[in-house]
């Protein structure tokens, strides 16, 4: 039966009375679908084999692991083998027998879909060549098995590192999507795993003593990258992510006017956010600046390479100077452990108390489940609020210095 196959026909496509049926396709001509009594699904390239005229089959995949647009790339493939003399039963009986492993679906995967697409990029690649290709790289497509999958997450749990086995294992099974998607795997087999628990979220908000010896101990503790100190210091400041900060482009500021534009592609929701920017920042920014020098492209330039300080540098140095030892049981700034991204989240919990309406922090710190949350907010409320983000961040940039002088705190409600 020749017919036009589509997304919405073949996924409810039935054998005719009960018999197993073959459907052809009138877009590619030799593909077929073949559907039998019991619901199972097939794709199949049919030709006349150019050695002895006889006809002949190839299986291309089944459905809906192997999708129509996959399959008729395929079955294009082998027609134009076909037209140029060649047996495409052969062709395909050598792709399979060449096999393609797991660490040249990481290099595909990689630049057809991740580097194009992805603004992690740089932190997905990391992942797969840390974790993901020298465990089972060498291992072929059709050979993998979910215990494989189990292989690259369980010595990451053992290194007590549940975030990241987690960020692996999805890594993992993203990749085996995508391929299915294309046709070069006709089943994910990491499909129906369950993702490795992550710990419990923190909740980590500094004391306004622990921030006093924070921002006071950073020149001393820290004193081998000012760079660090300045970004440690601008993540409380303004309450953004270190990322964002650390990779802050001289052409996202407006000093004159006192903004910081964090562009789409760099920040984490994907919509671009302008940050005011208080006194306070600004003198950090403007010392930063100096130090990188006229024609700078980024206000926090990487010493070791092109491009800004990576924020996993910055990490990396917080966690070094807070290593326990014996004889610094807390780590060389004496108060228990605490991350970047704490930081945020002391600006965050500080501005509150301070009694900025929560409508406000979340424009202040982009968070579009909550500004934009439900059909007004999305449709109809377009308001920036800068004026209120500016507001915002001034009072706590005043708490700040009070924080930083000793002084009691001294709650000023924001005007109606």
């Amino acid at each position: 039966m020749r017919v036009k196959l589509t997304d919405r026909f073949v996924s409810s496509a039935k054998a005719t009375d009960g018999k197993q049926t073959d459907l052809f396709d009138e877009t590619v001509t030799g593909l077929s679908l073949r559907v039998s009594k019991t619901g199972w699904r097939a794709w199949n390239f049919n030709f006349t084999s150019p050695k002895d005229r006889k006809r002949a089959r190839i299986s291309l995949g089944t459905y809906p692991g192997t999708t129509l647009a996959a399959a008729r790339a395929r079955a294009t493939e082998a027609r134009q083998h076909l037209e140029a003399g060649h047996d495409p039963k052969a062709l395909f009986a050598d792709q399979a027998a060449a096999g393609m492993t797991v660490a040249a679906l990481v290099t595909s995967y990689m630049e057809k879909h991740v580097r194009p697409n992805l603004r992690t990029a740089k932190e997905t690649e990391r992942r797969f060549y840390r974790h993901i290709v020298p465990i089972i790289g060498s291992i072929r497509l059709n050979d993998l098995h979910r215990r494989d999958v189990n292989r690259v997450v369980d010595p990451i749990l053992a290194r007590k590192r549940p975030t990241e086995a987690a960020h692996a294992f999805e890594d993992v099974r993203a990749m085996l999507r995508w391929a299915v998607s294309r046709g070069d795997m006709d089943r994910n087999p990491a499909e129906g795993m369950r993702k490795p628990a992550t710990a419990d979220p923190r909740e980590r908000v500094l004391s306004d003593d622990e921030f006093r010896t924070v921002w006071e101990g950073l020149p001393k503790i820290i004193a081998r990258s000012v760079a660090v100190q300045r970004i440690i210091r601008l993540c409380l400041v303004t309450a953004q992510r270190v990322g964002e900060v650390s990779g802050m482009a001289t052409t996202e500021l407006d000093l004159k006017n006192r903004t910081w534009t964090i562009p789409a592609a760099r920040a984490k929701n994907g919509y671009a956010h302008r940050v005011p920017l208080t006194d306070l920042a600004v003198s950090i920014i403007e010392d930063a600046l100096k130090d990188a020098g006229p024609g700078a492209a980024h206000v926090f330039p990487n010493l070791d390479g092109d491009g800004p300080l990576p924020a996993r540098a910055v990490a990396k140095t917080v966690a070094k100077a807070q290593k326990a030892t014996a004889k610094l049981p807390l780590g060389r700034f004496g108060i228990p452990h605490w991350t970047c991204h704490d930081l945020r989240r002391t600006a965050v919990t500080g501005m509150a108390r301070l009694g900025i309406p929560p409508i406000v922090l979340a424009h202040v710190i982009n968070h579009r489940s909550v500004t934009k949350a439900g059909v007004t907010m999305a449709v109809y409320a377009h308001y920036d609020y800068a004026k209120e983000k500016r507001e915002a961040l001034e009072l706590w940039a005043e708490r700040l210095a009070g924080i930083i002088a000793g002084e009691v705190a001294n709650v000023v409600a924001l005007r109606p």
